[in-house]
């Protein structure tokens, strides 16, 4: 039977994110897509004192910018998913690298502060938001075992996009002022669209090298020992035939699966995450005007976003390689509630911060606080949902989280315009992160912990589950084996032909009283009967 053919091996293999290989050139691009999505944000803040001359308008209306960009990072999640979901990561990253630098593009010739929120907020925003959901997707598909290190790694491109970005900005503002910046700006996102050329799907390469070797090991196995090659071709086309027809009604999928909102984890870490997103991005993105009107020189003002990047770097791998030790994964949302804490309390303990150097103080601890919170938000919502609903789960989490966008950055432009104090805006950010946090801890104690103990073990769902293509696969194979070997039968000597005829009168007598798993056999043509195909019609040699 061939048992020990290499072909034959790889056949009831699973379809496994390698860990590894090809996975880590999409990890690449997943951290250019990341450190566009997040830092470009933040660094255009550079360009608000420029905009605020030329358009003459205030804080709150420049962060409007900001708060767009990241509205529509977060408010596009379900239609990103719906796209995702219906053609692929792919062609969505690559229309999404070109809406973001044509928005950017088309800004640098606006005319007043609404045509700047249309092309650098919503169209810029859109084309974000269509290249790094994906990008997370397609992360997820690739890493398991190694995924907190992934997430980590690709969660880094945050901070070095922003200690990068952020004097290019102020570079580009002084030689060629805010339009030519932003001209510029546009062509860089143009790698958007390479970052999404290397995101090669998965799932359908190994599907396709699993059906050709399924076809060999059919065609192998279904062959006559006789020699019929008609016969078992014959038999493989049945079977590849029957196997098409079982797969065709599985190709309706789910656009948007709304069935995690019955997942108690999952209500938990969205309430969590809005509170969170109301305060966490307001220090970053009024710190450079903060830092401006103190009285601290434009390009000192730039380097503290710096700063904070350059900690970011090294703060977000280091805690992606904590949350992949084995003692620390089964509980990572804890040690996301302790990074949510960690910042909070930056926040309201910097408050008072003066002067340039209490200022970098602020963002040492800001970048380690604010590193660990972007290395873990969405290892926590993989863990809670897991991969294959993490399509839909994201975009559901970040349209929801896109209100507390508009809310935050906003709101708090709109204190420093009424107040002139910056040092409520720092406590009231902190105060939001901090409750966040102690919400997803006692949340996750107290309903999650007692919900596992009185739960019964999780059954396994095959229409749930990531491997259904491949157990199917598994099953036909094993079926066709099965098939195979009962008719592979030995070629009848004349000696024992009458002994022959006789046996397969009995089984023919059998058959018809019994179940009718089989399909008899006579002489000449043996036609198909209850239960048998007409794929399954065996000649028997003449006497």
């Amino acid at each position: 039977m061939g048992r020990a053919d290499p072909e034959e091996r790889q056949l009831p293999a699973p379809v496994k994110p390698p860990d590894g290989g090809w996975g880590w050139i999409v990890l690449l691009g997943c951290f250019v897509i990341t450190g566009f999505s997040y830092a470009f944000p933040k660094a255009v803040s550079v360009y608000f004192k420029e905009l605020m001359k030329d358009f003459h308008v205030g804080y709150s209306d420049t962060a409007w910018i900001s708060s767009i960009m990241l509205a529509m990072l977060y408010g596009t999640g379900p239609v990103c998913s719906i796209m995702v979901n219906q053609f692929g990561c792919r062609p969505v990253m690559l229309i999404g690298g070109l809406l973001a630098s044509s928005g950017m593009i088309l800004a640098s010739f606006t005319t007043n502060i609404i045509e700047l929120y249309l092309t650098a907020g919503v169209l810029t925003g859109l084309g974000m938001a269509l290249n790094f959901q994906p990008s997370l997707i397609m992360l997820g598909t690739y890493f398991d075992k190694r995924r907190p290190l992934a997430n980590g790694l690709a969660a880094a491109g945050s901070p070095v996009f922003l200690s990068s970005l952020s004097p290019l900005g102020q570079v580009l503002l002084e030689k060629f002022g805010w339009r030519g910046g932003f001209l510029i700006m546009g062509g860089l996102l143009l790698n958007c669209c390479t970052c999404g050329a290397v995101m090669r799907p998965l799932d359908m390469g190994m599907k396709r090298k699993m059906e050709k070797a399924q076809d060999k090991y059919e065609a192998k196995e279904m062959l006559p020992i006789g020699g019929k090659s008609e016969e078992g071709i014959s038999t493989t086309d049945g079977t590849k035939k029957a196997k098409k027809a079982k797969k065709q009604p599985k190709k309706g999928k789910k656009l948007l699966d709304f069935s995690i909102f019955s997942n108690r984890g999952f209500i938990i870490y969205t309430i969590s995450k809005f509170i969170l997103v109301l305060g966490l991005f307001v220090p970053p993105i009024l710190l450079v005007n903060y830092a401006k009107d103190t009285g601290v020189p434009d390009t000192e003002a730039a380097f503290l976003l710096s700063i904070i990047g350059f900690i970011d770097i090294f703060a977000r791998p280091a805690c992606g390689m904590v949350a992949g030790l084995k003692w620390v994964r089964p509980h990572v949302a804890y040690l996301f509630s302790f990074a949510m804490l960690f910042n909070g309390l930056t926040d309201i303990c910097s408050a008072r911060a003066s002067n340039y150097t209490g200022l970098v103080i602020f963002c040492v601890f800001f970048g380690i606080s604010y590193g660990m919170v972007g290395a873990l938000q969405f290892e926590v919502l993989m863990a809670i949902v897991g991969s294959q609903k993490f399509s839909s789960a994201i975009g559901l989490v970040l349209l929801i989280e896109a209100f507390a966008v508009l809310i935050g950055p906003p709101s708090a432009g709109r204190l420093v315009d009424a107040l002139k104090n910056y040092e409520v805006i720092f406590y009231l950010a902190g105060s939001e992160v901090v409750l966040s946090a102690l919400f997803l801890a006692m949340a996750t104690y107290c309903c999650l912990n007692q919900g596992k103990k009185k739960e019964p073990p999780p059954e396994k769902n095959p229409s749930a589950g990531g491997g259904s293509d491949t157990e199917e696969a598994e099953s036909d194979v094993q079926e066709a084996e099965e098939h195979s070997s009962d008719n592979h039968q030995p070629p009848h000597s004349t000696d024992n032909a009458v002994v022959a005829a006789s046996e397969e009168a009995n089984h023919v007598a059998e058959d018809q009283s019994g179940e009718g798993g089989g399909c008899p056999e006579g002489d000449g043509e043996v036609l198909a009967r209850d239960g048998c195909n007409a794929d399954q019609t065996v000649e028997r040699d003449s006497f």
